[in-house]
């Protein structure tokens, strides 16, 4: 056995697929990452050189220039959006982890009568549902327009987190759920102490999916706040920028009479600002990402 599986390492098939593999997962990589480096080097640039370029940018131009980013960081209402957006993300997060825990074990317990069928109708909105109109017209009618509620319990639950979670919890052994009753523990005690534990891959890909969602919605707002700009998110804030003239943002006059030679500049910062946040957040939750969404979409 050990000399047919060096045999398959050493085939000259096999070293060509690999190389195959390397090659075009370091092309994947650069399309991905030339983006986001073009972006960063373009908004230290010199914003004459930035103007007139056409091409992709690998250096900044010229002089490095951190003006943009002066810009924007004195602007008030970004510091109050940040502090919006993380309150949406941990509210949003706490909320939707215990719905969807509570959710996932629910359907998952074999002893829970008619369960196929209730999860065939929540499964049905997946494909149907009734649109944005009839949506806003339900969180006005439930009194949550232009207040922070209608960014955070409209999406709390979701039928594909529910999938997820109750595909995970059901490859956990019914052994350990008969045990644990058999000690005397409750089903919150068995949920919460025993089964998602072992869970905790699937729990942690949600929590991202829910933050990275949060973090990027700015459409939501545009919906529901309306007239109270102080519950804007981040990404809000930014579109009023990236929409705005320049010089509406800036706090002197040396920083207005540039206002227009800045204003590609400030785009690409705004892309920056809020972008690099989750990308320094998602290098430590990545290992769970693959084993969190295998456990939660196989069942074994």
């Amino acid at each position: 056995m050990r000399s047919k599986n060096k045999a398959i390492k050493e085939s000259p098939s096999r070293f060509v697929f690999l190389l195959f593999d390397v090659l075009l997962l370091i092309a994947v990589a650069f399309v991905c990452f030339i983006p986001i480096w073009h972006i960063m080097m373009g908004s230290i640039s010199n914003p004459t050189n930035l103007n007139v370029e056409k091409g992709l940018i690998f250096y900044p131009l010229a002089n490095t220039d951190f003006t943009p980013y002066r810009i924007i960081l004195k602007y008030q209402k970004l510091w109050m959006a940040y502090r919006n957006t993380i309150f949406y993300i941990i509210s949003s997060c706490v909320l939707t982890g215990l719905l969807t825990t509570i959710a996932g074990y629910v359907f998952s317990r074999k002893r829970f009568h008619f369960r196929n069928t209730f999860m065939l109708f929540i499964s049905f909105t997946m494909l149907f549902n009734g649109g944005m109109i009839p949506t806003y017209i339900v969180i006005r009618k439930l009194g949550m327009v232009d207040t922070p509620f209608a960014l955070v319990i409209p999406g709390a639950l979701t039928v594909f987190n529910i999938i997820l979670m109750r595909t995970s919890m059901e490859n956990v052994p019914q052994d350990l759920e008969e045990a644990a009753r058999i000690d005397g523990a409750s089903d919150m005690t068995i949920l919460f102490k025993v089964i998602l534990p072992l869970c905790k891959a699937t729990f942690a890909v949600i929590m991202l999916f829910t933050a990275v969602a949060r973090w990027n919605d700015y459409f939501s707002a545009l919906l529901y706040l309306p007239t109270k700009s102080q519950y804007y998110p981040l990404q809000m804030v930014l579109r009023e920028i990236l929409i705005t003239t320049t010089s509406d943002i800036t706090n002197t006059q040396d920083l207005q009479n540039k206002s227009t030679i800045y204003k590609k500049a400030i785009e690409y910062a705004c892309i920056v600002v809020s972008t690099l946040p989750i990308l320094c957040i998602y290098p430590f939750v990545q290992k769970y990402f693959v084993t969190g969404m295998t456990i939660g979409a196989v069942k074994s």
